[in-house]
């Protein structure tokens, strides 16, 4: 940034360091484990059979391999806007720098719009299930107009200030963990009494004609959706107590935590969904782990609960995606990225309400757009954006991570290989040999957004050009560098 920027508006408050390691995991935890086995479970099986674990292994390893990187710099850079600084700090390019943020929000915004719809659908599916309504559960627009619902009261929230959401996220991480246990322990029922073939974990099996290399990336590219969210914690950072000795051993433990939870779940599902059945299960977008339980436990009363547990569970994916957005725009502004409106803080709850007012406007719209406007699958077109998104950045953080070892070094070192291992990998899954044909979609939704993202930082530049040539007095604005 330039030595020459004044904020004449005076400083903005600091946000309040509320959270502790057991927050932070909670928080880790709880955004990795939310919507995206509910998503993307059946999805996966469905290309790789009952190997359905492998792909989350990989994508377990890739990821951690990435969130080694992240460690490395953001115990270097304790700062609030993670992958867009790291790149900032690397390069030094501001055009770079604006797309790999707005990338990262819109990674955020994409999540939280699966999460939102995931939650309409199961939760018009419970309400049918005990009678209530006459609503179709099946319904596009009821599902849209709950979904954009639930976005509004999660501003509301938001705005009420970290220290209430991420007491929230406590109270729905458990829930979560409820749902998914109760799951898990359907699952080894159904094996105990002979029902379940543990033979079948070993089986491929594909709905499509690509060999098993090619339906493990395609499986694995899916289940990143599963898998993101840790990085979501370092925009928290500003607001964890002691940032640099925490966040190494609570984003690793979170990081194994997630994946044993999705193995034992990926156990389950191959246990109690019968052979040849998972194309009718897929068909049921959005409910697979409610299949388990139907199909494991008939009859029992957690049948017409469970529906509600996973409402709990995806509500937490978005709120914790809506936190990261919010303070990643808070953060780009305070470093000019952005423009410093987005920065305004409430004196009172000490909130972004800028940044939470824009996140949720541009969620609405997207979940808005997509719904009406794209001929596919809402849940499928928004989390394999948020992938694919993510995936870009990964591999960016990844480069950086390389670069800025020339900076004195933090509390936490990745082994030298792992940053050079990780960008490969996740430029690997970014291309379309792992991608369906049917999901190309995605694609076109993200480079829509880039394009979108390219409009905005055009605008940004122009108004930070005008704001600084009047601060400096200096006519050409090439003399006035980042």
């Amino acid at each position: 940034m330039t030595s020459t920027d004044v904020d004449v508006n005076g400083p903005e408050p600091d946000l309040q360091r509320v959270m502790g390691p057991k927050l932070l995991l909670l928080f880790i935890v709880g955004d990795i484990l939310g919507a995206g086995i509910y998503a993307v479970t059946g999805e996966m099986a469905l290309e790789v059979g009952g190997i359905v674990w492998v792909p989350f292994v990989v994508a377990f390893a890739v990821a951690t391999l990435t969130a080694l990187s992240y460690l490395e710099l953001v115990t270097k850079f304790p700062q609030a806007a993670g992958a867009a600084l790291y790149t900032h700090k690397a390069f030094g390019i501001h055009f770079v720098t604006f797309l790999v943020a707005f990338a990262v929000i819109c990674s955020g915004i994409t999540s939280a719009s699966t999460a939102a719809n995931l939650l309409g659908t199961n939760l018009l599916t419970g309400l049918d299930g005990l009678g209530v309504g006459g609503i179709d559960p099946d319904s596009s627009t009821a599902i849209t107009g709950v979904a954009m619902g639930f976005m509004v009261l999660l501003a509301l929230i938001n705005l009420r200030g970290v220290g209430e959401s991420v007491k929230f996220n406590v109270f729905l991480t458990l829930v979560e963990m409820l749902a998914l246990v109760i799951v898990i322990v359907i699952g080894f029922v159904v094996i105990s009494r002979g029902d379940g073939d543990l033979g079948r974990m070993v089986v491929f099996e594909s709905g499509s004609e690509r060999g098993l290399f090619l339906a493990v990336t395609v499986a694995t590219a899916i289940a990143f959706f599963a898998m993101v969210g840790f990085e979501d914690s370092v925009n928290m950072v500003e607001e964890t107590k002691d940032p640099e000795r925490i966040f190494p051993r609570v984003m690793l433990t979170g990081l194994g935590i997630a994946v044993l939870f999705y193995v034992l779940v990926s156990i389950s599902v191959v246990a109690v969904i019968p052979e040849g059945e998972i194309e009718k299960v897929i068909a049921d977008e959005g409910k697979v782990l409610l299949n388990v339980v139907r199909t494991g436990a008939p009859g029992l009363p957690i049948d017409d609960v469970f529906p509600f547990l996973t409402v709990i569970a995806v509500a937490n994916t978005a709120l914790i995606n809506m936190l990261m957005a919010s303070r990643l725009l808070y953060g780009l502004a305070n470093q000019d990225v952005l423009p410093r409106s987005l920065g305004k803080v409430l004196p009172g709850r000490r909130t972004p309400w800028v940044g939470i007012l824009f996140s949720t406007v541009l969620a609405l719209g997207l979940i808005v757009a997509v719904t009406f406007l794209a001929d596919t699958s809402v849940i499928s077109a928004l989390s394999g954006t948020t992938a694919l998104l993510l995936l870009c950045v990964f591999a960016v953080v990844n480069i950086a991570c390389v670069v800025l070892r020339r900076e004195p070094s933090g509390a936490f070192s990745a082994p030298t290989w792992a940053p050079y291992v990780g960008a490969v990998a996740c430029l690997f899954f970014v291309g379309p040999w792992a991608r369906d044909r049917d999901d190309w979609i995605q694609y076109q939704v993200a480079g829509g957004l880039v394009l979108l993202g390219i409009v905005l930082w055009a605008a940004t530049w122009a108004t930070n050009r005008g704001v600084r040539a009047k601060k400096t007095g200096f006519r050409d604005i090439e003399h006035l560098e980042d």
